[in-house]
């Protein structure tokens, strides 16, 4: 109305026509009057109800994987709808065989690892989400449950969909006393091709060819984390020993304490994505219209996997590119 005032009063006190100027300005502050409107329509935030439509038409699928549980929805959307999926790696038992690492594939033969670590396929991110989302620890056996689909995974589970068994020692970071004659420096500096080096943290570039193929296989694999892949802690390091020594690890009992430390911890990536998506199919859930990824080639453990370990190729053996061979101080007979 100020607007529309002063017009009028500029247009008499130019003693010129009302009617002309009077329909010019009454055009004019129409026109300012709509595009001011639009301009605080646009930038207005979303109202409640415009929100809920939002909801609503992602509410269908949320609905689908969660069975209508608004509780499980509302923790999804704020919680674990945007955790990391840790990148799957592999390593192929007959990869190990033609770049004779054998006494490697014997330690893990020995452990009953080979269908895990060779696991590929599709994997399904959302459902991996889901899944953690849903994850009980029921006594022995995980439960969770994926559009509309129960899944308990008992210990005959586990060995059908990757081969393991629910046997030898469960080491966690509470009770690691229960590996006999362990030290952590001073085995360490056992797996070190350069014995009387200096150590300030354990670190993997020193170590010799099968503690450097092991280390890589827990940390990347076994025990997955996000990041820090070049400091190995106790874990890591009892986990190689135990391997070494031929000491039998009770593989789902790790899987699972892992499994819990990635849903405790904000920060740590979603472990296992392969293994998940197996146990998605063995329970028959339905993958129909579901976002997939495959597991590529790259993502295998390979002959550049070695040399960015620092080993080169001589002969037909990898041997270290300081001239230490970096043999491994355990033996085993090629299987």
């Amino acid at each position: 109305m100020c607007f529309f005032k002063f017009c009028c009063s500029c247009s008499l006190s130019q003693e010129q026509s009302i009617e002309p100027s009077l329909t010019t300005s009454l055009a004019l502050l129409v026109r300012v009057f709509f595009v001011s409107f639009s301009a605080i329509m646009e930038s207005t935030p979303p109202t409640s109800k415009r929100v809920k439509t939002r909801g609503v038409r992602s509410g269908g699928r949320l609905e689908g994987w969660f069975s209508g549980d608004n509780e499980l929805i509302e923790m999804y959307c704020f919680e674990t709808s945007t955790k990391v999926i840790n990148n799957p790696k592999v390593v192929s038992f007959d990869w190990l065989k033609s770049q004779k690492l054998d006494n490697v594939r014997k330690l893990l033969k020995d452990q009953l690892l080979r269908r895990f670590l060779e696991m590929k396929g599709n994997i399904y991110p959302d459902l991996i989400r889901v899944f953690y989302t849903n994850l009980k620890f029921e006594g022995n056996n995980l439960g969770s449950h994926v559009k509309g689909v129960d899944m308990e995974i008992t210990h005959d589970v586990w060995t059908v969909v990757a081969g393991l068994k629910y046997a030898g020692l469960r080491i966690n970071k509470g009770n690691l006393g229960v590996v006999e004659d362990f030290n952590k420096v001073q085995y360490y500096k056992s797996c070190l091709k350069i014995q009387n080096a200096q150590v300030r943290t354990c670190s993997v570039g020193g170590l010799k060819l099968d503690e450097r193929v092991l280390a890589l296989i827990v940390i990347w694999i076994l025990t997955p984390r996000g990041s820090n892949h070049f400091v190995l802690i106790e874990e890591d390091l009892v986990y190689i020993y135990c391997i070494m020594k031929k000491i039998k690890i009770n593989w789902i009992h790790i899987i699972k304490e892992h499994m819990q430390k990635a849903m405790r911890l904000s920060d740590y990536h979603y472990p296992y994505g392969v293994l998940i998506s197996k146990f998605l199919l063995y329970f028959e859930v339905n993958l129909e219209d579901e976002t997939s990824e495959l597991v590529k080639s790259t993502q295998d453990m390979n002959n550049d996997s070695l040399r960015k370990m620092g080993f080169t190729k001589i002969n037909g053996k990898w041997v270290s590119k300081d001239g230490d061979h970096g043999a491994s101080s355990s033996v085993a007979t090629a299987v």
